[in-house]
């Protein structure tokens, strides 16, 4: 009988090149890996020497183009991407994952339905059910070859949502620390944060009675009533 060839599993990440990548704040290495199954490329940001099995500072950053690009205010995703950017540099030790997962995993386009969606009375989760989504469709299992890469075992994990940590615990990631990663509200994103914090579970303060006395002053100007509708 003809021996037949074990199949090889396929790979979930392919490692593609790293390049030195100056911030603001330090100094960085980026790296880049190819998801096979979908195309997608994603990234990390590493700082100082990740090998000594201590566990690492870390934050998985999910792409937000209109956060982290465009400055958006109706989220808190640029705000954590530079704190926690700023973080690592002053600890001179860390990593950050970019992974390739636009509006918690629905895309750019559906994130701007649910936008609109949102401007009509939904709130975050509402708009991403109305649409025939999960209210968070991001997978984390990247994360574990992403960190093997650089003899990773162990993290202290920047952020506020305690299904993260659940996620990377789950496939293996051991988080040793939760290190909150708290950003300013503003009157764009408080219904949005306070959404997280009561129907996601993230863990953050309320907005402060001095915080409620300025969103008086900075309400936006446009009511979902008064958004021009374009064909």
């Amino acid at each position: 009988m003809q021996a037949t060839a074990a199949l090889t599993p396929p790979s979930l990440l392919d490692y593609a090149t790293s390049c030195a990548l100056p911030t603001p704040w330090a100094q960085f290495t980026l790296h880049a890996w190819v998801e096979p199954a979908t195309g997608k490329e994603h990234l990390a940001m590493a700082l100082g020497d990740l090998s000594t099995g201590e566990p690492v500072l870390a934050r998985v950053h999910s792409e937000c183009l209109t956060g982290d690009v465009m400055f958006s205010q109706r989220c808190d995703c640029g705000a954590q991407l530079e704190g926690a950017l700023q973080r690592i540099a002053e600890e001179g030790r860390g990593i950050l994952l970019y992974l390739r997962q636009e509006g918690r995993g629905i895309g750019l386009v559906n994130k701007i339905r649910a936008y609109r969606l949102q401007e009509a009375g939904a709130d975050t989760v509402e708009a991403n059910l109305q649409l025939g989504f999960h209210a968070d469709a991001r997978n984390y299992e990247l994360c574990r070859p992403m960190l093997e890469q650089f003899g990773i075992k162990s993290v202290r994990l920047m952020t506020n949502n305690p299904r993260k940590i659940d996620a990377l615990n789950r496939i293996g990631v051991t988080v040793a620390e939760r290190v909150p990663l708290l950003v300013n509200r503003n009157a764009y994103n408080n219904s949005y944060l306070n959404t997280k914090q009561a129907k996601l579970g993230h863990m953050m303060a309320p907005l402060t009675a001095v915080e409620q006395g300025e969103k008086a002053l900075v309400e936006p100007a446009n009511t979902p009533e008064s958004t021009p509708t374009l064909p």
